[in-house]
């Protein structure tokens, strides 16, 4: 099996995800998954689709990701990997589909409009 390439987003977060046969060793930006993605949420939300799959220890991750926040870039990194676990086995799109995991959120920041505040804050009216 030759390196599987996808791509997760999610907000401003950027994923890209190498998938290989291997040992279960994952690798983000560099570092070891747990150095990375230190609370347990964010580990669990990253392995989804290798526990829903049963495929843990069955590959090998390299990881690149960068913008947004931590939560933001693990659940781009679980978007990525589950669209490289349909190519690899068209099998495991019946599994991750129902989950919710194939589904690329839509939801970014409003952006601030002029003569406001924020996005939907106005500056304090006065009437006299």
């Amino acid at each position: 099996m030759e390196v599987v390439h996808k791509i997760g987003r999610r907000k401003t977060a950027v994923a890209r995800v190498y998938v290989s046969e291997g040992k279960g060793n994952i690798t983000v930006n560099k570092r070891d998954l747990k150095e990375y993605f230190t609370t347990a949420t964010l580990q669990y939300k990253v392995m989804q689709p290798f526990s829903l799959t049963d495929n843990e220890g069955a590959y090998d991750v390299k990881v690149n990701v960068y913008g947004g926040g931590i939560t933001g870039q693990a659940e781009a990194v679980r978007l990525a990997l589950s669209r490289a676990m349909c190519e690899i086995n068209g099998e495991n799109r019946d599994i991750l589909k129902p989950e919710g995991l194939l589904t690329r959120d839509p939801r970014m920041v409003e952006r601030k409009k002029f003569g406001q505040k924020k996005a939907r804050k106005k500056f304090q009216f006065s009437k006299r």
